[in-house]
């Protein structure tokens, strides 16, 4: 360890076990997170080669780190690794001309977003918790958030990356240019590659102008059929800017906290928004909630107000945190085809009554990505038990709908156990093809997806 110390220098290398306890989880709290040997604060990605030609010459495990908001353990250390945490690496270069900007990966979403405002520009993908991720962690997953269902995800604006490969090698994949079709699609490779196969360190990412002011409509319903049905006709007509699920634990979770007055006896709610150019929004959210009324909506408000639809969407934005308030969290993120939502929703309400455990789910539900919380007291063994059990029955009825394990926070270590059920024997075989390829000695987070 003096080596590394040598070369980056005290202040980069932390070996005291106290200040490395912040660093060995990420929001998930993966019981079974390690202790790390060290943890490198780098500044460049010289010192993230540094760190990792350290690693590769000594076999020591790597596991990258951004701001620890993760959710499925990606982050986690293990014992003997070696942290690489990008919270220092915080630069931002925007050029308008190409609507572009070069980032370092511990800036938060909600700085990149502050440096495209500065001019005129907006980077669309926006986690709930954009405030406090950082990109690094939204390109490891592929993070999409609530305007994915217009907008896209991460992916779809990562136009260059800076990767430190397992041997210490800094290859630099894509740049400025929106169409670039040269060699096989590497950059998209690691996106969403979760610290697999690669740290980045510095990102393309492109920009678009600035969002135009939304209006907003809020509608409750009686029943989740209803909901779900709604957001299916909603689908098949428009294409809305946001249009997010909350259920009824949900929707009581969030009440308790901001005190604005939603309907506790709704058994699910919509929150939906339009940026269509002035006139269009309101009339686009005019056809939706005539489509809400068909579908048996028991109230539906709309407004042009940009505050007034923000508290709805700041309402959203707190659901995890809300619910969080009342016990500890198993958080899934599993997706579906539109057409299943329905019948995920309704399943995930039928596990919650068989286990006798509260489920409550939030969705992006405009593109079928729902995040079902468990919430349950670690202290109650039976409880416990029941939310594992209920937690696997979720990730099985996702795939048995033709769904995904994670729609946008990761594999990680949490629900690595249901892959192999996912991809398949073949898929599976080539996806750790590609990982022997680029990390032969499997240093790179390893115990993460794999």
């Amino acid at each position: 360890m003096q080596e590394l110390v040598a070369e980056l220098g005290d202040d980069m290398v932390v070996t005291d076990v106290e200040r490395m306890d912040k660093y060995r989880w990420d929001r998930a709290s993966d019981p079974n997170t390690g202790i790390p040997l060290a943890v490198v604060r780098v500044g460049s990605t010289e010192d993230v080669q540094a760190a990792v030609r350290f690693a590769a010459a000594h076999r020591i495990p790597v596991v990258p780190r951004g701001a620890g908001s993760g959710l499925s353990g990606g982050a986690s250390a293990v014992d003997g690794c070696l942290v690489v945490s990008t919270e220092r690496m915080t630069a931002i270069e925007v050029d308008p001309v190409t609507r572009t900007a070069v980032v370092q990966p511990g800036l938060t979403n909600a700085q990149v977003k502050a440096a495209a405002a500065a001019h005129d520009l907006w980077y669309p993908p926006d986690p709930s918790s954009y405030e406090i991720c950082s990109i690094g962690g939204n390109i490891a997953t592929n993070a999409g958030g609530l305007c994915c269902v217009k907008y896209g995800v991460t992916t779809d604006y990562v136009l260059g990356l800076t990767v430190v490969l397992a041997d210490g090698t800094a290859v630099r994949l894509g740049g400025a240019r929106l169409k670039d079709v040269a060699g096989l699609s590497l950059t998209k490779l690691f996106v969403g590659s979760e610290g697999t196969l690669g740290i980045v360190t510095e990102i393309v990412l492109r920009l678009v102008p600035t969002q135009r002011a939304a209006a907003t409509l809020v509608a409750t319903f009686a029943t989740l059929g209803d909901a779900t049905s709604t957001v299916l006709a909603i689908t098949r007509r428009l294409r809305p800017s946001m249009l997010e699920f909350m259920d009824q634990p949900t929707i009581n979770a969030v009440e308790d906290m901001t005190k604005m007055g939603l309907d506790r006896s709704a058994a699910a709610m919509l929150v939906v928004q339009s940026d269509e150019p002035a006139g269009h929004a309101a009339a686009e959210c005019e056809l939706i909630a005539g489509l809400c009324k068909e579908n048996g909506a028991t109230e539906v408000f709309s407004t042009d107000d940009p505050d007034e639809g923000e508290m709805f969407v700041v309402a959203r934005r707190s659901a995890i945190s809300a619910v969080e308030r009342t016990g500890t969290l198993l958080l899934e993120d599993v997706g579906v085809p539109l057409p299943q939502l329905g019948a995920l929703v309704d399943g995930i309400a039928k596990i919650s009554a068989d286990r006798e455990i509260t489920i409550a789910v939030v969705a992006h539900a405009g593109d079928g990505n729902t995040h079902p919380l468990i919430v349950f007291d670690p202290a109650d063994q039976d409880m416990a038990a029941r939310a594992e059990t209920a937690y696997g029955q979720v990730m099985n009825l996702a795939i048995a709908l033709g769904g995904t394990i994670t729609g946008e926070h990761g594999v990680g270590r949490l629900k690595r156990p249901w892959l192999a059920d996912y991809l398949g024997p073949d898929a599976l075989a080539l996806n750790l093809r590609i990982k022997d390829a680029l990390d032969p000695h499997g240093i790179l987070n390893p115990g993460a997806v794999f």
